[in-house]
C-alpha cells in the first residue's frame, strides 16, 4: 500500500468474512462496546490512517483506536526501528519487581526499555518538576496509582474531588470517579468520600464569570456569584470540607468520552488557583488528551494549571503515573506490580513513540492539520451540526441530536472513513499525528459527505 496515493474503497459493511469473524469472537466474548462491525485484516496491507479488513475494503481510520494507536497502521516512523530488535521470550516479565537492559550500559543502549521510558516522561514533565515514575498496564491503573500515592501522601485524607462527565477508568477504585453514562457505574460499588463538582465545557465562560458578574451567563453550574463551587466547598470558604482532608482532585484536561469537552480558561484557573492555595494534589488525566493529541504534550499545557501527578497511556503504549519523588510512598511494597509495567515492547514503543514525536515534529503537524479539519468542517456546516471544536488532533463535531450523531457515524462508514461517538451527541476525529494534509482533505471530506446526508433528512 502507498499511503501517499491510498484511497477508501468500501463495499458493504460488515462484508461475509468480518460477519464470520464477528460471530466468531461473539461465541466467548462478554459483551462490550465494539464501535463498528469492522474487521481488521493483521495480515493486510495498511500504512497510517489507511487500513484493509477482512474483507479486502480499505478503510481510513479517523479513529486511532481512540488514541491507543497514536501513529495509525504499520507506520515506518516506528516500525523502521522495531524492525532492528530481534524479539526475545518472555516479552512480559514481572513488571517493575524485576529489571531488564539491553548490553552493558544503559546510556548506550540501542534499544530503549522501561528504564529509558522513565527517563523520556521524566523529561517531558520536567517543567512541572517532576522527577518519579511508576509504569503500568492501562490508564485506569495509572489514574488508580495515582490516588493511591494521594492518599498514601496525606494518610488522613478522608476525601476526593472529581468532576462531572468525567471518565476516568472501568476498574472500581476508578468507576468511583467516573461521573458521566450511568451504565458505567450502576450498581457498582463505589469508594467512599468521592465530592462532585461540575465541569465548565463554556468556552465563552471568562474571568468574569468567576467573580460573579456573568455568573447567570454559565450554565455549567461550576461558577456562583461568589466564587466557584469547588473553593466555596472548602472549610476555609464556608464550606463542609476540610482541605486538609481532600486527598487530591482529578481533572481531565479535555474531557473525552464525557463529549470531547473543551474548559473555558477560566474555570481551569480556578481549578488551579484552588487546588495551589489549599496544597490540594491535582491528578490530571491525560490518558486520552496527552502525548501530543492536542498539538502540546500534555493537554495541560495549554491552560494555566500545574499538575501534580500526570496519568498517562493509550498513546504512550504503557500506563504511567508520573510525578515528584515526595508525593511518591519512599516505602519498598507500597506500591508494585507483577502484571504491570513489565511490557517489554510497549515500554519500547511509548519510548520509540515520543521520539517520533519530537524527531518529526508532530506536535507542530497536529497543530497545523486541526486547524486545517477545522476550518474544513466549518465551512458552510448545516444547521444541524451544533459545534466544531478542538485542539490540535483531538476534534469534535457536536450535533443537534443523538440520533443524527449515530447515523453520521453510519453515513462515514458507509464512505469508507471510521470515525467514534462520545458524549451524547458528539462525533471525535482522532487522525494519526502525522496526519498529512491530503489524508485531512480525504478524511474530513468524506465525512462532511456524511453530515451532508444527515441533514438532508428530516429532523430525527
Amino acid at each position: 500500500m502507498d499511503r501517499d496515493t491510498a484511497e477508501p474503497t468500501a463495499e458493504a459493511l460488515p462484508g461475509p468474512n468480518a460477519r464470520k469473524w464477528i460471530a466468531f469472537h461473539g461465541e466467548h466474548a462478554a459483551p462490550s462496546e465494539y464501535s463498528h462491525e469492522f474487521v481488521w485484516d493483521v495480515t493486510a496491507e495498511a500504512d497510517g490512517p489507511f487500513v484493509t479488513d477482512v474483507d479486502g475494503n480499505v478503510l481510513l481510520d479517523f479513529t486511532s483506536h481512540i488514541g491507543a494507536a497514536p501513529l495509525g497502521y504499520n507506520n515506518e516512523k516506528m516500525l523502521s526501528k522495531l524492525r532492528e530488535f530481534d524479539l526475545v521470550e518472555p516479552m512480559k516479565i514481572a513488571g517493575q519487581d524485576v529489571y531488564f537492559g539491553a548490553g552493558p550500559d544503559p546510556k548506550t543502549a540501542e534499544f530503549p526499555g522501561s528504564s529509558h521510558l522513565m527517563h523520556r516522561l521524566v523529561e517531558a514533565t520536567s517543567h512541572y518538576g517532576m522527577d518519579t515514575v511508576f509504569l503500568s498496564n492501562s490508564g485506569a491503573e495509572a489514574v488508580e496509582n495515582a490516588v493511591k500515592i494521594c492518599h498514601d501522601h496525606a494518610p488522613a485524607a478522608k476525601y476526593g474531588v472529581a468532576f462531572s462527565g468525567s471518565f476516568h477508568g472501568r476498574t472500581l477504585g476508578t468507576l468511583s470517579l467516573t461521573k458521566s453514562k450511568d451504565v458505567y457505574t450502576r450498581h457498582y460499588p463505589q469508594i467512599a468520600g468521592i465530592e462532585t463538582v461540575p465541569f465548565c465545557a463554556d468556552r465563552g465562560c471568562d474571568a468574569a464569570s468567576s467573580a460573579g458578574s456573568r455568573a447567570d451567563d454559565c450554565g455549567c453550574g461550576f461558577f456562583t456569584g461568589d466564587g466557584s463551587q469547588f473553593r466555596n466547598a472548602l472549610t476555609p470558604e464556608g464550606g463542609h470540607l476540610d482541605p486538609a482532608e481532600v486527598a487530591f482532585a482529578v481533572l481531565e484536561p479535555i474531557q473525552g468520552v464525557g463529549g470531547y469537552r473543551f474548559p473555558s480558561e477560566a474555570f481551569m484557573t480556578e481549578v488551579g488557583d484552588v487546588c495551589a492555595r489549599h496544597d490540594i494534589p491535582l491528578v490530571v488525566d491525560e490518558i486520552q488528551s496527552g502525548v501530543g493529541r492536542t498539538g502540546e504534550l500534555w493537554a495541560s499545557d495549554h491552560y494555566d494549571i500545574e499538575p501534580d501527578v500526570i496519568a498517562s497511556a493509550k498513546g504512550l503504549r504503557v500506563g504511567a503515573t508520573v510525578s515528584r519523588a515526595d508525593l511518591f510512598p519512599s516505602e519498598k511494597n507500597r506500591l508494585g506490580s507483577t502484571f504491570g509495567g513489565g511490557d517489554l515492547l510497549a515500554s519500547m514503543q511509548g519510548a520509540f513513540t515520543l521520539d517520533a514525536i519530537e524527531e518529526y515534529d508532530l506536535l507542530d503537524n497536529a497543530t497545523e492539520r486541526g486547524e486545517q479539519a477545522k476550518e474544513f468542517l466549518r465551512d458552510d456546516a448545516p444547521d444541524c451540526v451544533v459545534d466544531v471544536r478542538g485542539k490540535g488532533l483531538m476534534l469534535a463535531v457536536e450535533f443537534d441530536t443523538a440520533e443524527r450523531r449515530n447515523e453520521a457515524v453510519e453515513q462515514a462508514l458507509r464512505r469508507g472513513l471510521l470515525t467514534l461517538g462520545c458524549g451524547k451527541k458528539t462525533v471525535r476525529l482522532l487522525p494519526p499525528l502525522d496526519v498529512t494534509e491530503r489524508e485531512i482533505d480525504l478524511g474530513i471530506g468524506l465525512f462532511c459527505e456524511a453530515v451532508d446526508a444527515v441533514a438532508s433528512k428530516a429532523p430525527m
